[in-house]
Order: structure tokens, then C-alpha cells, then sequence
């Protein structure tokens, strides 16, 4: 980048063997941040899963038996496992690409020239230019100063700007509004000021995801199922083939070993955990074309279960900038037509003077923030820079400028400072201003002094005219987001209580929550964080009846978050300064702002990289799709386990040949369970959520899962007799597990239609195509040898008829009965004191 010119300095800076030294010793700016999970963490979390283990081993068993067409299902799970690899990395790989925002390079003095460095590049002792505009990157002493001004809201919550001058202490994560400096670098990296603000806020807190939670309920409980019930079936399958000595000696150990697989396989709900984790990672990789970054998957569900949002208002619903807003004539006089008087003796000033007038007070060389936005909001009505014959810029330390014009003189400044030098008592006017700053407003006063004599020199006005008349007040605002009320509407309508969080005045913070309607026809209330009880319970007493807090302090922050918890809340924090940083992560969901300190964007699970307030809505959009579905999801993979335990437990309990084979349950599963759930995971769904994931679908698995447990297990013990079969006769044998297949296909189906529904949509296109193909597979000779399927004919036709007949008639029972069942139990629980 080509080197701006700066002034000149007697500071030749560090050498460059001193840089290279501090380089060695790791005393550069440099801090860790990780925007994604590694390469190694996502192959692990893929492949290194107990499931996973169950499976390869199931597997291995069958192919040492020798039929390894019944291991298939082990390469599916090799398949659905790089899938969701691939994804996670291109995820990953949109997400990086992402998180390298708009990264500037700093100046910085060394060998006597001044040369540009990267962040990272900044070492202990450099000399470091601070300009107007630029974020401070490190900690330092101020060598120089030319009006250096800086914006501390990063770390104090206060959008107020503070002055430096030469040996005062600045600190990273301020931003210079105004002017620049030459500081000497004391501190970088970790241990810098924003870093150790932080230090405690790095420790890694994963996110609570109700979905993962739910989902490790049901694999913990089948952590303990499957073991005791693969040796069981094992043990039933040599009894049914004969016992011990019969199954080694003439080799059926095989067929009992691939029977106890299919039951295994079955119970194991392998694709569930393979699902939620590929939903995470498309809907990240959606909100990343949103300008959206998530950091954690899974909490791409977690603002979807929000319903309390705390909000700070700088950078959030406010843009950290300021607004021209109006030009108000102090009472009695008007700067809309009428004259104004203005201690001229004759005539009069119109208030398209005062505008004129206040334009070129501020149209100076370098204006402060307040006076480039009164610029630019003059400039929308047509004004432009007029003749000022003699200037006095303004300065903070004063507090008022001055022009000089043919008209005479023009004061602009702070109310308090001006009113106090000019003659009269000016207490109404002081009134008048006190009342629109409490209303949230910067007050500037313009004031007016005709001179009959010929305009003096610029030097010669160094006091306030005291004899300068009050014209009127100049009201300027912070800038507020324009998407801010359409997006706090928008989550009042789906239930979420917003609050807004602030070290500024809660009278200015309560003023800006009017203006975006934060309670909508209500009035906000207010109040001053430095009234707010330290207990955490009283706490959150309080705030049930407040949403608007002023003058919060960064431990206060954190502290209010804990409370909404106490109260059982499920709470979402927005921040961009470091003053917000534990509180991002004490919240269930932090939410940082791209223009925020990158400490605070460390510890947050969101970023907005284009610092837009209404990208929420689209993360709330996609954690609800990501729920909605993941529950249909669930359900169905819930379904198989629920079925597969229970035939597996009437199998042991029997003593029967198992029902079905493991290819069977591999091409049943792919169109019932696998392809539809894929096809459901990623479909639109806005369903709000609620509570109570895993109970819900319990409550679905339950019916569906003993209705098709039952179909199975009473066509294998009465099919037998009335068929005439003999299963320890191979083609029998067949025969019965092929009819069972198509049982389990249809109550499969019968499942998928109750868990897409509604089917008035493509849900029941969907449905339908699925159960085709399943048909369509029956009749292709290749697909129906390698999977052991058997078309129907003659009596077993009519058998197999009768047999789903049967079947359907059990599934609607059980749809009523299994339900009302619970009910009972839950009651009679309930009444014996357990919570449930």
C-alpha cells in the first residue's frame, strides 16, 4: 500500500534487528482465533463415533460369516459419514472465507521511515500512527498528539469521545474519531487491554443445543440397550438353528450371527446423529451468503428457543454514528419563514440564514463527528459552503466555534458554555436545551452578534461576544439503523422479550427505544443499571417489569444474563465492544457485530460480518428449520429403534429365527427412513418452536414403533402354522422373512406418511415416490436378488395379503391405544409424586 504522508518526527522508531528480536521472543500483536473447527475435529467427530464402532464391528462379523451382501449396511455408513465430512468442510471452507473480514493495515515508525504492517505484525515498543477512522490495535503511550480524540465505547459502553494528550495511557479496541497520534507500543497480543478484559470470556463454553441434547438422551439409552441385546439374539439364533453343537459343526453359527446383526443394526439409530450434524452445516452455509457467520454449528438452532434478546444500542440499534436532525428556534421565535431577531437593528435573519450559517460553522478542514453529520444532513436540503470572511475552529476544550460573515458573527457550542457568557439570564433557553438532551439529544446552541465596524481578524475573537444574541438550538442524534424497528417488530410478534442494555444515559438509551418502538404502543421503561440489586434472584425480579437499562457496566451485563436464566429464560446477547464480551458468553447464544472488537467476535457463536440488526430474523428462520425438521428426523430414525428392540426382545424371548435380514433392513431403511429424512432435513419449515424436543418424539416413536414390532412378530409366530411352514427349512425360512419384509416396507410407509404430513403438499408426492420406488425395486430382478426380496404369489400372496390387513388394523390401533396408555401412566406417576 503506498505510504501516506505524516508529519515529521524526531523518533527514528525500533531497528529492524530490534523487530526481528521481539519477533523471536513472540512479542508481536498476534491472538489465536479459531472461526471453525479444524480439518482433524471435523474428521474425528465424523468417523471416531461409538455408533460408527457398533456398525464397523457388526460388520466385520458379517463378512467373516461369509454372506457379504447382508454387510451393506456398514458401506452405507461409510458413505452417509463422507458425506457429512464433505460438507462440513465446504462448510468450513465458506465460513474461513468468511471470517477474514476487511483486515487494514497499521503505520508504524521504524528505522526512521514510516512503513505499513498487518495487525499481527505489530511488535512490543514500535511506534504506531493512530489516525482518525482507525481502530487501536494495541496498547500504548501517547508520543504526540494531534487532537487525537477517540471513541472508548469498545471498552467503557459510552459513546462519548475522549481527548489525549501527550503520556496518557490508550488502550486497544478504542477507535480514533478525530485527529491522530504517534504512541509507543506497551502492550500486544494476549496481553493487551482488550485481551485480558477477556481472558476469562476465551474459555471455551460449548453451545447447548436442546436437538443435541435430546438426540444423546437416545444414544446414551441405546449405549446400554444394544450390547446385553446383541449377545441375547446371538444366543436365541444358536438355540433356534439347533444349540452350540449343531451350529459349529454343520455352520449355521453364520446365519445366527447375520440374524443377531440384523437386530443390532436395526436398534441403532445411525443416520440421526450424521443428519443433524449435515442440517448444521448447510443452514451455516446458507446464513453465510447472508453475511452471517456461525462460529458453532449446532447454534444455528439455538436462537430459534430464545425468548429473551438483550440488545446493546451502539451497534446494534444504533450504527455508532450521528445524525443531523433538525434546526429548532429557541421559544418564541421560528426558523421555519418568520424573522428571528438577532441583535441586528434593523431587518432580520431568516432561517434559511441560520442554516447557511450553521453549515459554515461546521465546514471546517477537519470537522468532528457532530460536525460532518450536520453537514451531510444540510447538504440533503441544498445547502452548500457560503463566504465566511474569518474562522475560529471549533475545539473540544473550549467547546465553541465561531465564523464570521458579513452578517457578523456566528457562535456555535455547547448550550452551557455559550449561555454562560453572554449577558442576561438565559436559564429558559438552558431549560430548553436540558430538555432535548434528555429527550436523547446532542444540543449545540447557535448564537448571533451583529458588528456595524468592519469584520475583525480571526485572532481578534478569542472570547464569546457576550452581547451575541441565542438564535436557536441544533439537534443531532445517534444515527439509528434503519432496519431496527422492522426487526424489533418483527420479534415481538414471534414472542421474544427485547431489551436494550447500555452504558449510556438510560434517559438517551430509553429515548432511542421510543424512537424504534422497542415495546411497541407502550412506552419503554427505564432504568439507571447503578439502582439494580447485586442478588441475582432480586435481579431478576426486577427486570421482568424493565426493558431499557442505562450506565450498565460490563460485570452488570454478564450478571443480567445469569439472572434471565434464574428466571428460566433462554437468552440471546448482541454486542460489538469488549465492555460486551462476557456477556456474549454467558448467554446461550452471542451474537457479535462485524465492526465489533475481534476479542468480542472470539467468544460469539454469531456474527453479522455486515453489522446488520436484521440478519436475525434469518438465523431465527434457519434454527427453526433446523428443529421443525430435525424432529420429523428424529422421529422416524426413533421409529426403527423402537421396533428393532422390541422384535429383537419377542425374538429372544421365543426363541424364533430372527424376522428379517440385515440387506432387508438396509433397503427398507434407505426408502423409509435414509432418502426421505435427507430430502425432510432440508425442507422450509417456520414452525415456532417448542418446548419439549425429545417427549414429542418419544411420543411419536412409541405408537409407530410397537405397531410395526407387532405386525412383524405376529406374522413370524402365526404365519408358520397357518402356511405350513418349516423354518428350519432354507426356502421357508426365506419365505417368511421376505413376507416380513413387505410388512415392514408398508408400516414403513405408514410411518413416513404420519411424519410428513401434512400430504396435501409435495410431502405426499414425496411419500408416494418413495413407496414406488419400493415396489419398482421388487421387480427388478437384480435389485430383488442381491436384497433377498420375493415377490408374493399363490397362497402367500393371499397370506401376505391378509398379514398387512392385520398389520394396518395394529398400526391405528396402536396410534390410539399406546398414547392413552401413557396418559395413564404419566397420571398415576404424577399422583404418586414423580415429576413427569
Amino acid at each position: 500500500m503506498p505510504i501516506p504522508s505524516m508529519p515529521k518526527v524526531d523518533e527514528p522508531g525500533l531497528r529492524s534487528e530490534e523487530v526481528l528480536s521481539r519477533i523471536e521472543n513472540g512479542q508481536t500483536n498476534a491472538v489465536k482465533d479459531a472461526t471453525s473447527r479444524s480439518f482433524a475435529d471435523i474428521v474425528r467427530a465424523n468417523v471416531f463415533t461409538l455408533f460408527n464402532g457398533i456398525i464397523l464391528a457388526a460388520m466385520v462379523l458379517v463378512l467373516l460369516t461369509g454372506s457379504w451382501k447382508d454387510s451393506v449396511f456398514g458401506f452405507v455408513i461409510i458413505i452417509n459419514t463422507g458425506i457429512g465430512i464433505i460438507t462440513e468442510l465446504k462448510a468450513k471452507r465458506t465460513l474461513d472465507r468468511l471470517s477474514i473480514l476487511v483486515a487494514s493495515d497499521y503505520l508504524v515508525r521504524r528505522d526512521g521511515r514510516n512503513q505499513a504492517v498487518p495487525h499481527n505484525g505489530i511488535v512490543m515498543d514500535d511506534l504506531l500512527w493512530v489516525r482518525s477512522g482507525e481502530q487501536v490495535p494495541a496498547d500504548g503511550v501517547v508520543v504526540t498528539t494531534w487532537g487525537l480524540e477517540l471513541d472508548e465505547s469498545m471498552l467503557t459502553g459510552e459513546s462519548r469521545t475522549v481527548r489525549h494528550r501527550e503520556g496518557e495511557q490508550i488502550y486497544s479496541g478504542a477507535t480514533a474519531v478525530s485527529g491522530m497520534a504517534l504512541i509507543r507500543v506497551n502492550a500486544v497480543g494476549a496481553h493487551s487491554y482488550a485481551a485480558t478484559l477477556t481472558a476469562q470470556a476465551k474459555v471455551y463454553k460449548k453451545t447447548v443445543s436442546d436437538l443435541n441434547r435430546g438426540i444423546n438422551t437416545i444414544l446414551k439409552f441405546m449405549t446400554f440397550l444394544v450390547v446385553p441385546l446383541c449377545v441375547l439374539l446371538t444366543l436365541s439364533q444358536i438355540h433356534a438353528v439347533g444349540g452350540w453343537h449343531v451350529a459349529l459343526a454343520g455352520g449355521q453359527w453364520r446365519s445366527a450371527v447375520v440374524s443377531a446383526v440384523a437386530g443390532v443394526v436395526g436398534m441403532i439409530p445411525e443416520g440421526l446423529v450424521l443428519l443433524t450434524s449435515l442440517n448444521f452445516a448447510v443452514a451455516a452455509m446458507r446464513l453465510a451468503r447472508h453475511n452471517t457467520l456461525v462460529q458453532e454449528l449446532e447454534s444455528v438452532e439455538t436462537l430459534a428457543r430464545v425468548d429473551a434478546l438483550n440488545l446493546d444500542k451502539t451497534g446494534t440499534i444504533t450504527d455508532g454514528g450521528i445524525a443531523f436532525d433538525r434546526i429548532v428556534p429557541i421559544s418564541g421565535q421560528s426558523s421555519t419563514g418568520r424573522q428571528l431577531p438577532s441583535g441586528k437593528p434593523s431587518g432580520a435573519i431568516s432561517a434559511q440564514d441560520v442554516a447557511q450559517a450553521l453549515y459554515d460553522c461546521c465546514d471546517e478542514e477537519q470537522p468532528n463527528a457532530t460536525g460532518k453529520a450536520v453537514l451531510a444532513g444540510l447538504a440533503e436540503q441544498g445547502f452548500s459552503a457560503g463566504a465566511v470572511q474569518a474562522r475560529v475552529p471549533f475545539s473540544s476544550a473550549r467547546k465553541w466555534s465561531a465564523v464570521i460573515k458579513t452578517d457578523g458573527i456566528w457562535f456555535m457550542g455547547a448550550p452551557e458554555v455559550l449561555l454562560a457568557a453572554l449577558d442576561h439570564d438565559r436559564s429558559d433557553v438552558l431549560d430548553q436545551a436540558n430538555t432535548y438532551a434528555a429527550d436523547g439529544s446532542r444540543v449545540l446552541l447557535l448564537a448571533h452578534r451583529y458588528v456595524d465596524d468592519a469584520a475583525p481578524a480571526q485572532n481578534e475573537v478569542t472570547v464569546i461576544d457576550p452581547h451575541a444574541e441565542p438564535v436557536s438550538l441544533v439537534l443531532c442524534g445517534e444515527r439509528i439503523r434503519d432496519d431496527a424497528e422492522a426487526t424489533l417488530a418483527w420479534f415481538r410478534e414471534q414472542g421474544v422479550r427485547c431489551r436494550v442494555i447500555s452504558g449510556d444515559n438510560p434517559i438517551t438509551v430509553g429515548a432511542i427505544a421510543r424512537k424504534v418502538r422497542l415495546t411497541g404502543d407502550h412506552a419503554p421503561v427505564a432504568m439507571d443499571a447503578r439502582e439494580l440489586p447485586d442478588d441475582v434472584n432480586e435481579l431478576a425480579r426486577v427486570l421482568e417489569d424493565v426493558d431499557v437499562l442505562g450506565r450498565v457496566l460490563p460485570d452488570q451485563k454478564k450478571l443480567i444474563v445469569e439472572a434471565l436464566h434464574a428466571s428460566g429464560h433462554v437468552v440471546a446477547m448482541t454486542g460489538d465492544g469488549v465492555n460486551d464480551a462476557l456477556a456474549l458468553k454467558e448467554a446461550d447464544l452471542g451474537i457479535a457485530m462485524g465492526n465489533a472488537a475481534s476479542a468480542t467476535k472470539s467468544v460469539a457463536q454469531v456474527v453479522l460480518v455486515d453489522s446488520k440488526f436484521s440478519h436475525l430474523p434469518d438465523v431465527v428462520a434457519r434454527g427453526r428449520q433446523v428443529m421443525a425438521n430435525m424432529e420429523r428426523v428424529a422421529s422416524l430414525f426413533l421409529v426403527k429403534t423402537v421396533y428393532s428392540a422390541l422384535i429383537s426382545l419377542g425374538v429372544v424371548l421365543t426363541q424364533i429365527p430372527y424376522p428379517y435380514l440385515p440387506r432387508h433392513i438396509t433397503y427398507i431403511g434407505a426408502l423409509t427412513i435414509g432418502m426421505p429424512a435427507f430430502v425432510l432435513a432440508l425442507a422450509p419449515n417456520t414452525r415456532r418452536y417448542i418446548p419439549g424436543f425429545l417427549k414429542r418424539v418419544v411420543k411419536f416413536a412409541l405408537p409407530g414403533g410397537v405397531a410395526t414390532a407387532s405386525s412383524v412378530l405376529a406374522a413370524s409366530w402365526l404365519l408358520p402354522g397357518i402356511m405350513d411352514w418349516n423354518l428350519t427349512d432354507d426356502a421357508d425360512l426365506g419365505a417368511m422373512r421376505a413376507t416380513n419384509a413387505i410388512i415392514l416396507f408398508v408400516m414403513g410407509v405408514f410411518v413416513l406418511a404420519c411424519v410428513a404430513r401434512p400430504l396435501n403438499s409435495w410431502r405426499g408426492g414425496l411419500v408416494a415416490c418413495f413407496a414406488a420406488a419400493g415396489v419398482i425395486g421388487l421387480c427388478i430382478p437384480f435389485v430383488a436378488d442381491f436384497f433377498a426380496l420375493v415377490r408374493p404369489t399363490g397362497t402367500t400372496l393371499l397370506a401376505t395379503v391378509i398379514a398387512l390387513v392385520i398389520s394396518a388394523a395394529i398400526f391405528a390401533l396402536c396410534l390410539w391405544l399406546v398414547p392413552l396408555i401413557g396418559h395413564m401412566v404419566a397420571r398415576l406417576l404424577r399422583r404418586r409424586g414423580f415429576n413427569i
